[in-house]
Order: C-alpha cells, then structure tokens, then sequence
C-alpha cells in the first residue's frame, strides 16, 4: 500500500533501544555464574513487566511491549553468546577472569579490591570491573608482587597486587 493511503498518526516510531554494555566485535562474552544468573533474572523481569503491562491504551501497549521486545532481543543475545567461567578452574595464584584483586595503587596505604567480570556484570560503584577494561588488561596473569602500569594521558599510575581471591 502507498504510504499515500496511510495516516500519519497510525505511523509508530521504531523503539530507541540504548545498547547493552560494549562488547567488542570477535570477543568472547565471558561471564561470571552470578553475571549469567542477572542475565537470566534480568529477562524473567522484562517479560514480567511486559505481562503486567496496562492494557488501557492499545497504542501506549503496543509501544510498550515493542520496546520491551527490542531490549529482550539484546538481552537474548547476550545470553545465548555467555561463556561461563567456573571460577573454581581458575589458577589461584594469578590474575584472571573473575578473580578479586587486592591492589595497592601508586605505593598508598589504602588497599582496593576489585573484581574482573563480564561486561554486563561490571559495575564501579560495586568494585566489579570489565575484562575488557585497561584495567583488567594489564592485571591479567599477574600474580601476587606484580606491578602493573596503566599509561593515562596525564600520568602513569601504578598497581600493586597484593592478593588475589576467587
């Protein structure tokens, strides 16, 4: 049918889906269990809501439930493409995916702990950083007694490791 015979206010706008959390092209979707459980639990959510969706207004509905779609599209993919890491398989005394570290940053005092986890997972105010980070770049495969450098634009900063958990 033309777009001629068609009114303007019958026409809908495509959701606008913000993406998820940037995994880069050709990289593994490595997730921690506790990052595949949110996945899970994040989609039970979503079709929930979409369920409980008001149903008074059929253009305000159908909006709703095009947008909820579109994100549990996102969301499926990412968990279809998870990898999970078993934490328990991980070398203790080296830095890698899932590990909480203990680090001294620039010779302070204060220690800080972070933990290397999936992309959708990290969270800085939990302290849980993306294995994709410049961070977690250069701690992985250290071990207790290395330092690692991250090159800023202002500065280098230096980390200490001084434990590692998983």
């Amino acid at each position: 049918m033309s777009r001629g015979f068609v009114r303007e206010d019958d026409q809908e706008e495509l959701p606008i889906v913000p993406p998820r959390a940037d995994l880069p092209d050709g990289q593994i979707n490595y997730v921690t269990q506790v990052g595949y459980d949110q996945l899970l639990a994040e989609r039970k959510m979503l079709t929930q809501k979409r369920e409980d969706l008001d149903k008074t207004s059929e253009t305000d509905h159908r909006i709703a439930v095009n947008h909820i779609n579109a994100v549990i599209t996102l969301l499926n993919t990412r968990i279809a493409t998870a990898q999970i890491i078993k934490l328990d398989d991980q070398p203790l005394d080296q830095v890698r995916f899932g590990a909480t570290i203990t680090l001294i940053i620039n010779g302070g005092k204060q220690k800080q702990k972070f933990q290397i986890v999936g992309v959708d997972e990290a969270d800085i105010k939990k302290m849980k950083i993306a294995f994709t980070s410049p961070l977690a770049k250069i701690l992985i495969e250290k071990k207790v007694g290395d330092k690692a450098i991250l090159k800023l634009e202002k500065e280098d900063r230096a980390f200490e490791i001084v434990g590692i958990e998983y």
